[in-house]
């Protein structure tokens, strides 16, 4: 028997959906298997016990609610060829019915339209998500429905996460268990030292991620922030005057936002004959509000979940709406020190320096951007004046992609950042500021330079392994080639670099 499509596959296929990537592909076929992708897509093949009892949508829909990935965006879409009659009947045929009720819920949140019910709904309250599947929010009853409403958000924005085996291994790593072991493996004295280090570097490359060179007093403001991060009541962690607040005080003042955008932005990058590659449209100026209003909700659902995890949902989640002109980027990045701090996962007055570790690793950082944006870019279709304003001509067609995302890739994505920043940056940058002085002098003693040159040279043989880029040769042209190899060994020699 050949293996037949069945559950989300299966209306995907009936109903032609494009711009869709199903994480969790079913199969009817004679023996049951499993295979898993380089992406960690699941393609499964169920025995024939489990074919849906008739080939109708609803049943389909039925199996995919119980064994598929949950996408809200494409069960929005799904929504949109199954007629509404034929919804109410099916729920009327089965009113206590699990399913059924998880059905009813959905297309009254998704869409907006309310089913006539003339039967009463019965049965036990049921969770929407299972909690060993999904990562789950503060548990609302819905009364209507006899559903436990754990989602992470609302109508109005509502992210999903998926519990894969890659992000349960994660989160078993404990952030509060590592920065102790920092402080353990490091003294007080350097510990202290560091601090105002970490905060400048975090600052410095979050700016960096932006192409940008920040003004001394645009450093000062930016640190200023981060040492505030975590300070703010919850109820006004997403408040819209403190979001303005900070977009003001990070970029050049002719800027400034009085408030969340009431016009169309992308984000591209201009050709070398003066045309636009664009790599994102941001979500039309009339989602913006709510969205934004969703994003709260979150926020207010997600107080319980994984410090790490909500960090990403939120922090993802303002970047990919883009409430302003210019900033996001950085509160993005900002935001995700605020609610570890918040969370009291970092101590507050301590920085884990992860927009150091992205600049480093941008091919990783862009791809995480990218699996949001890319299916939503394969289905958009807009028009540009000749004044260059964008406007997007099918917003009902795109809108439950900008407001039902499946963040799991990015919540693992932030998630290995934090882990591998407290793993590797950390230690090495504490490690740098214990033996600084050591090599300073070491290095004294070799050339009895200027302090600011010995400086300039701790740090290219620092940012290099501790050997001197040729391309900074010019810089240090009164020394000799034995002078910089003397350097180099004695760098490599106080860090142990050889035996490693």
């Amino acid at each position: 028997m050949t293996s037949i499509p069945v559950g989300s596959l299966w209306l995907k296929n009936k109903f032609n959906i494009t711009g869709v990537s199903l994480t969790h592909c079913s199969y009817i076929g004679n023996n049951d298997s499993i295979e898993i992708s380089n992406k960690g897509n699941i393609d499964q093949v169920y025995s024939r016990k489990y074919s849906p009892v008739e080939d109708t949508p609803l049943s389909h829909l039925e199996f995919s609610l119980k064994y598929d990935d949950l996408s809200l965006a494409f069960l929005r879409k799904i929504f949109d060829y199954i007629p509404i009659q034929d919804i109410e009947r099916f729920i009327a045929s089965s009113p206590a019915g699990k399913y059924s009720r998880k059905i009813g819920f959905f297309f009254e949140m998704l869409t907006g339209n309310k089913l006539a019910i003339k039967s009463s709904i019965g049965g036990n309250y049921v969770d929407l998500l299972e909690n060993e599947k999904y990562v789950t929010g503060t548990v609302i009853k819905n009364t209507r429905w006899r559903v436990n409403d754990n989602l992470l958000g609302t109508d109005l924005y509502c992210p999903i996460v998926r519990k894969t085996n890659k992000l349960k291994e994660l989160l078993k790593d404990d952030i509060r268990a590592r920065l102790e072991q920092l402080k353990t493996d490091f003294s007080p004295a350097v510990f202290n030292r560091a601090i105002n280090y970490l905060y400048n570097k975090e600052t410095r490359s979050s700016y960096e991620i932006e192409k940008e060179q920040p003004t001394p007093d645009r450093m000062e403001k930016f640190v200023a922030l981060l040492t505030q991060a975590g300070a703010e009541e919850s109820e006004l962690l997403l408040d819209e005057k403190r979001l303005t607040h900070l977009q003001n005080a990070i970029v050049d003042n002719r800027f400034w936002a009085q408030g969340y955008r009431d016009f169309q932005n992308y984000i591209g990058q201009t050709l070398p004959d003066y045309m636009d590659m664009i790599h994102y449209i941001c979500p039309p100026p009339v989602f913006v509000r709510s969205m934004m209003k969703g994003l709260v909700n979150v926020a207010n659902k997600t107080s319980k979940v994984p410090a790490e995890v909500r960090a990403a949902i939120i922090s993802f989640g303002f970047v990919f709406i883009h409430p302003f002109e210019d900033g996001n980027g950085r509160i993005h990045r900002f935001l995700i020190h605020d609610i570890l701090v918040h969370d009291k996962v970092v101590p507050k007055g301590l920085i884990i320096p992860v927009s150091a570790h992205m600049l480093s690793n941008m091919r990783d950082y862009d791809a995480g951007l990218e699996r949001y944006s890319k299916p939503i870019m394969q289905v958009i279709k807009y028009a540009k004046n000749r004044d260059g304003e964008l406007e997007v001509l099918n917003k009902e067609e795109v809108e439950a992609f900008y407001r039902f995302p499946d963040l799991t890739e990015q919540c693992i994505y932030l998630t290995e950042t934090i882990h591998a920043t407290l793993k590797e940056d950390m230690p090495e940058e504490l490690l740098f500021i214990e033996r600084y002085d050591e090599v300073k002098r070491a290095l004294q003693d070799i050339v009895d330079m200027p302090d600011r040159h010995i400086n300039l040279m701790v740090l290219f043989l620092h940012q290099n392994k501790g050997v001197f880029p040729k391309r900074r040769r010019e810089q240090f042209s009164k020394l000799t080639d034995g002078e910089i190899g003397k350097m180099e060994t004695e760098y490599r020699r106080i860090f142990e670099l050889d035996k490693l």
